[in-house]
C-alpha cells in the first residue's frame, strides 16, 4: 500500500486519485488559514516553485479541525491562498485528519508515520508528511518544521 492507492475531493468536490502523482516526491501538508502557522504557505510555494520542475510537489489539505481555523468554504480557502500567498500547488477539499472522520489518507499517513512518543494523531495544524517517489511515507514533520528546514530531505529523494 502507499499513498497512490487514495482518492481525494478536490476543490471543486471531484474525486482525484493520488495515483496521478506516481512517481513524484511530495509533500503533504494540512492546512488552516487563520494559524499562527499561515505564514508557512509562503515557504511551502518557495518549495514548490524551486523543485516543480525536478519532480517535486506540495498537496495542500485544509482542515478545520483546530480551535476553528480553517471555518470558510471550499471556495473562501482557495480564493485566501491564491491571493495572500499565490499558492499554485494542489489544494483539496476541507477535511477531518483526526478522529471517527478522519480522512482515509490521513489515518494511512499517522499510522505509517506517528508522532512523538508515537502517537498517530494530528497535533496541529501544518504537520508535513515527505513522501518519496514510489508513494511511501519518509518523514513527518513538526508543525513548527519551517518547510525550508525540509530541504535537505527533499533533495536526498530527487
Amino acid at each position: 500500500m502507499s499513498v497512490y492507492d487514495f482518492e481525494v475531493q478536490t476543490m471543486n468536490n471531484e474525486k482525484q486519485p493520488l495515483r496521478n502523482f506516481e512517481g513524484k516526491v511530495l509533500l503533504i501538508v494540512n492546512t488552516a488559514s487563520k494559524c499562527g502557522f499561515t505564514p508557512q504557505f509562503k515557504e511551502l510555494q518557495a518549495l514548490y516553485q524551486e523543485y516543480e520542475d525536478k519532480g517535486f510537489t506540495v498537496l495542500g489539505f485544509p482542515s478545520n479541525q483546530f480551535m476553528n481555523q480553517d471555518p470558510g468554504s471550499n471556495e473562501e480557502i482557495q480564493s485566501f491562498c491564491e491571493i495572500n500567498f499565490g499558492i499554485t500547488f494542489p489544494m483539496f477539499a476541507k477535511i477531518d485528519v483526526n478522529g471517527k472522520d478522519a480522512d482515509p489518507l490521513y489515518q494511512y499517513l499517522t499510522s505509517e508515520a506517528p508522532g512523538a512518543l508515537g502517537m498517530k494523531a494530528i497535533k496541529w495544524n501544518f504537520t508535513k508528511f515527505l513522501i518519496d517517489r514510489e508513494g511511501n511515507v519518509v518523514e513527518r514533520y513538526a508543525p513548527n518544521t519551517n518547510p525550508l528546514e525540509i530541504k535537505e530531505d527533499l533533495e536526498k529523494l530527487l
